[in-house]
């Protein structure tokens, strides 16, 4: 696999893929709005082709696919601005089909399945959000399987539930520095994480295996836990006392009305109050051993990274 750009390169995952494929010598395009944040994060890779665009110019998403082969797409929106989710991804599958990319690989979510009807969620679950941010996702991806099975471009979604590591700190930041980390409620039904740098080589494995595509793939944590005991774990490895706020649907509400960012959270809370498990089996069938790093291993190491004294005296 050659000719590989990452749209929407600058955040959590976009650094874990590209991780990954310097750990392979493989060289790669990077491609966001900003150019200072992309020379922010891969200024110091010579492997990395840095392209800034505008997705909402049809052009400007042809210069930023000519020539490549395979795209990561990673692009974030606004959490008060999901319905770019969609259109977005229409302007660029445009975009690339007319340059001649091959595959697309789509990085997801949890949102397109909407409530779990089963304790363990596999590929085959039924796709029935209730939720605007749900049904814009599921969108998204109708649009990448619409356009494989139309035979314009081979696509294939992962969808991940939420993940900490390295560049996703605001409890880690919280609990090395002796603060008060800020949650979402209720914190005793059972959720799941994934580490980041565990998602980069499961994404470059599966954009190489031409059996993965045309459908979705899961890929789960190592194990389901609350997130009382996960953030106690983060605070244990840092050396200080558990120390949280807890925002319910109550409090969300009444913070969305200072903030949309809160006032957008409130819909979404049902994975707080429902667990929506994964079942990755399919993936581990497919793509053979993958690496899953324990959630206490993760927490030591990404404390490591951000420097607390606790993880260097360990």
């Amino acid at each position: 696999m050659d000719r590989i750009a990452l749209f929407g390169a600058a955040g959590a995952i976009g650094g874990s893929i590209a991780a990954e494929l310097r750990k392979k010598d493989l060289p790669y395009r990077v491609v966001g709005r900003g150019r200072a944040e992309l020379e922010r994060h891969f200024g110091s890779d010579p492997r990395a082709e840095i392209v800034t665009w505008n997705p909402d110019d049809p052009a400007s998403v042809r210069g930023a696919a000519r020539g490549i082969e395979t795209i990561f797409y990673l692009v974030g929106v606004p959490y008060w601005q999901f319905e770019l989710h969609p259109q977005l991804m229409r302007k660029t599958l445009e975009g690339a089909i007319r340059e001649g990319v091959q595959r697309v690989v789509l990085i997801g979510t949890v949102y397109p399945f909407g409530r779990a009807r089963s304790q363990r969620i596999s590929e085959d679950h039924p796709r029935e959000p209730h939720t605007f941010k749900g049904r814009m996702r599921k969108e998204q991806e109708d649009l990448v399987l619409a356009a494989d099975a139309a035979g314009s471009i081979r696509g294939t979604i992962l969808r991940l539930p939420d993940f900490y590591g390295p560049g996703v700190e605001k409890s880690f930041l919280a609990a090395s520095e002796g603060g008060r980390a800020q949650l979402v409620g209720p914190i005793d039904v059972l959720h799941e994480f994934v580490y980041v740098p565990d998602v980069g080589p499961v994404a470059v494995a599966l954009a190489g295996e031409p059996r993965a595509y045309g459908r979705a793939w899961n890929f789960a944590g190592p194990e389901p836990i609350t997130i009382r005991d996960f953030v106690d774990r983060i605070f244990h490895a840092a050396g200080r006392k558990p120390k949280y706020i807890v925002a319910n649907k109550t409090i969300l509400r009444l913070m969305g009305l200072f903030s949309p960012l809160m006032r957008e959270m409130v819909e979404m809370n049902y994975l707080f109050q429902t667990p929506v498990i994964m079942d990755d089996s399919a993936i581990r069938s497919l793509l053979g051993n993958i690496k899953k790093t324990s959630y206490d291993d993760g927490i030591r190491e990404t404390l490591r990274l951000m420097g607390s004294p606790a993880s260097q005296a360990a």
